[in-house]
Formats: structure tokens, sequence, C-alpha cells
């Protein structure tokens, strides 16, 4: 999903960026992308799909330490580690270290 949003980003920049169309279509595109952004039901989205991802990849984290188990090199064993550990701002963190919320 991130990756598509990245894409659709870039294509409305090139498209800003590239358009001869001036000044008045740039604010008209900021606007559209400003509302759209702005709007309480693709926030919520944007959120459940975070979540999800969240519970999806500690899954798949956990399926795969438990069929590896320590045959896992250590650099891997210690980064893992040091990303659990790490509390950027004081919120929960998964098991990939990144923020829960």
């Amino acid at each position: 999903m991130r990756y598509k949003l990245t894409f659709v980003a870039g294509l409305a920049l090139g498209y800003v960026l590239g358009t001869r169309a001036g000044r008045e279509r740039y604010e008209q595109l900021r606007k559209s992308a400003r509302q759209v952004s702005q709007n309480p039901a693709v926030r919520n989205t944007a959120e459940t799909a975070a979540q999800q991802g969240r519970a999806i990849a500690g899954k798949a984290f956990h399926t795969v330490s438990e069929k590896v188990g320590d045959r896992v090199p250590d650099s891997v064993t210690d980064r893992v580690r040091s990303l659990r550990s790490r509390n950027t701002n004081g919120t929960a963190q998964d098991d990939w270290g990144t923020s829960n919320t």
C-alpha cells in the first residue's frame, strides 16, 4: 500500500512539475490533495491498513522465528533485539521496531 501511495504521489508531483498550465493548476491540485488527505474516511482507512499490516508482519515474524529458530545469523538477531529495545518517542513498538500509533 505504501508503495502505491508513493507512486501516486510521485506521479502527481511529476505532473505538477511537468505541466504547462501554471500556478492555477498547481493550486487546484494542491487543494484537492489536501482535501483527500484530510478526509476522515481516508485517514481511518490508512490507519486500519497500517494496523493490519503491523499485525500481519508480527504474525509472520513469529512464524518465521519458530521455524528458523537458532539458525538465524547473530547479526540479524542483534538487529531485531536492538529494534525491540529502542523506544524513540515513548510509544509501544511492535516486533519490527515500529510505532503502533
